[in-house]
C-alpha cells in the first residue's frame, strides 16, 4: 500500500519500497508510519498509484480511513484493524487523515499459508504486541531463534484473525459492472433487481446467476455491502448519521442504525469511538533490554 509506482503523481517512499522489495532478508519486516515525509511508512492524506511490492503487507493505521482497490473489488480499512495485501498483487489506494500506523512486510514463502485474496481482519492485543517486537528488529538481516518463534506467532494471528465486512468485489462482466457502478455512483438508488435487469439488458435469472457466479453472492447483499462502503467512507469524513441514511435511501436514520449494527454489531456512534478510543500501542515504546 505505501510505496508508489513511478507512473504515481506522488514522489515514492523509497525506503519502504527498499524494503517492500527485499527477496532476502527476514521472513518479516515491521516498520512504524507517520505523516512525516521521512517516514518508512508515510502517511496522512495522499493517493498513491497503480504498484505492486514483491513482499506481502499487513498494516494497521490508529486514524483515518484507508481506501484500497484492486482489480477485482476494493475495500476499506478503518482504524485498529489490520489490511492484508498478497505479494504481487497490483493495487492502489486513498489515505485519509492517517497520522500513524504500522506496516509488516511478509516474505512471500512466509506469506503462502495467508489468505490469497485481499481481507480487513481484526486486531488483537496479542498482535499488537508482537508488532511492536518485530519493529525493533527492523534493522537486522538474520533473526534470532526467538524472533523466529515470535514471527510465526504472528503470522498465526493473522491466520486466525476474524474477518471484516469491508470488501466490496467487482465483476468482469460488462453489463454486472455498468450496474455495479451506477448502483455505486447513486448507492440510494431503490430499483428493483428486476429493474436493473432490464436497464442493463439481462433478464432477471441471469442478473442472479452473474451475480452469485462473480460476486460470491446476491445482488441484494452486494448493494447492502456497497452501502456499507459508501457509509464509513462519509461517516470517516464527518458527515452526519442523518445525511448518510438519506444518501443511502433509507427512511429514518434508525433503519440505518438498524442495518449497520447486524452488519458490524454496533452503531455508527460506538463503532468510531471504539476506534478513536482504541489503545495506542503504536506508541512505540522501547522494548526492555534483552527482549528477543
Amino acid at each position: 500500500m505505501p510505496s508508489i509506482s513511478a507512473s504515481s503523481p506522488v514522489s515514492p517512499n523509497l525506503a519502504l519500497l527498499d524494503l517492500s522489495e527485499r527477496a532476502d532478508g527476514p521472513p518479516l519486516i515491521a516498520v512504524w508510519g507517520s505523516e512525516k515525509a521521512d517516514s518508512e511508512f508515510q502517511l496522512g492524506t495522499r493517493e498513491t498509484g497503480w504498484h505492486q511490492h514483491l513482499r506481502g503487507q499487513i498494516f494497521c493505521i490508529e486514524n483515518g480511513l484507508v481506501h484500497v482497490r484492486t482489480r477485482r473489488g476494493s475495500w476499506l480499512l478503518p482504524p485498529h484493524r489490520a489490511g492484508w495485501v498478497p505479494p504481487g498483487l497490483p493495487h492502489m489506494a486513498s489515505i485519509s487523515g492517517v497520522m500513524s500506523g504500522w506496516n509488516v512486510l511478509v516474505a512471500p514463502q512466509a506469506a503462502r499459508s495467508l489468505p490469497k485474496e485481499p481481507c480487513v481482519v481484526g486486531v488483537s492485543e496479542l498482535m499488537r504486541a508482537l508488532v511492536r517486537r518485530a519493529v525493533a528488529w527492523s534493522g537486522q538481516d538474520v533473526l534470532t531463534p526467538a524472533q523466529r518463534r515470535l514471527s510465526a506467532v504472528l503470522l498465526d494471528e493473522l491466520r486466525g484473525a476474524p474477518h471484516e465486512p469491508l470488501h466490496l468485489p467487482m465483476p468482469s462482466d460488462r453489463r454486472l459492472l455498468r450496474i455495479a457502478h451506477a448502483v455505486l455512483q447513486a448507492p440510494g438508488d431503490a430499483r428493483t433487481l428486476d429493474a436493473w435487469a432490464a436497464w442493463a439488458g439481462l433478464s432477471p435469472r441471469s442478473l442472479t446467476r452473474l451475480c452469485q457466479a462473480e460476486l460470491g453472492m446476491s445482488f441484494a447483499q452486494w448493494r447492502q455491502q456497497a452501502g456499507l462502503v459508501h457509509a464509513l467512507e462519509s461517516l470517516a469524513r464527518g458527515e452526519s448519521v442523518a445525511r448518510v441514511s438519506d444518501a443511502l435511501g433509507y427512511a429514518t436514520p434508525s433503519n440505518f442504525i438498524a442495518m449497520f449494527r447486524r452488519a458490524f454489531g454496533e452503531s455508527p456512534a460506538r463503532y468510531f469511538a471504539q476506534r478513536a478510543g482504541a489503545p495506542r500501542a503504536a506508541q512505540m515504546p522501547a522494548e526492555p533490554p534483552g527482549a528477543p
